[in-house]
């Protein structure tokens, strides 16, 4: 379980791709202080598994549903990422309920900074729009954040379903979305009580059948 409090910057110093599966070293010296073998720690929004640690890296095995479902696939060494350790049960829920399962990847389509902030516009798979709600919370790339807008369409016609991000300065500066371009992938992971209602709702029209 994470929060998306994003703890630190880190950087990928090296990939090996295997069959059907990836191996990738990852520099972070704050998520490795206190690490072990078979920790669990978000890599962009990605929960994956310590399998080796060294110094300030540590090696994370991916495997091709992963690569699939994600972003992670088109990471290699030198990409920045955002790390967070899993939540301890003694911690503060500074973000929201993250469980480090990629729901889809979205894409960014406008960037458009101003003094104080910047607002981010990422078109969202059409299967995730209807979890996405205005003011609600949204995981990208591991980063916790508040839906500042949505809609759908564009004067171009070019994207659908849509969402938007109101990003502070420290947001900026200490996560990979200050340097985010247009056309970038980027992981999402929609609220997970919206998929329980949801699911639970749907037991109400079917008898009960789960």
């Amino acid at each position: 379980m994470f929060t998306g409090i994003v703890e630190e910057r880190g950087e990928i110093v090296g990939r090996e791709d295997l069959e059907e599966a990836a191996r990738f070293r990852i520099r972070g010296p704050l998520v490795t202080s206190d690490a072990s073998f078979g920790d669990s720690i978000a890599v962009n929004g990605v929960c994956l598994t310590v399998v080796e640690l060294g110094g300030a890296d540590f090696t994370v095995d991916v495997m091709a549903e992963t690569l699939t479902r994600s972003s992670l696939a088109a990471l290699a060494a030198g990409a920045p990422v955002n790390l967070e350790r899993a939540m301890a049960a003694d911690g503060r829920f500074g973000g929201h309920i993250v469980q480090g399962h990629v729901d889809g990847v979205g894409s960014v389509v406008s960037v458009s900074p101003s003094e104080n902030w910047t607002v981010v516009r990422v078109a969202v798979p059409a299967d995730l729009a209807k979890y996405v709600v205005e003011k609600g919370s949204i995981t990208i790339d591991g980063i916790s954040l508040t839906v500042s807008g949505i809609g759908r369409g564009a004067d171009d016609g070019e994207y659908g379903d849509w969402l938007e991000v109101s990003l502070i300065p420290t947001t900026l500066t200490e996560t990979t979305l200050g340097a985010i371009a247009v056309g970038a992938r980027v992981n999402l992971e929609v609220d997970v009580i919206a998929k329980y209602v949801e699911r639970l709702q749907s037991a109400g029209t079917d008898g009960g059948q789960l």
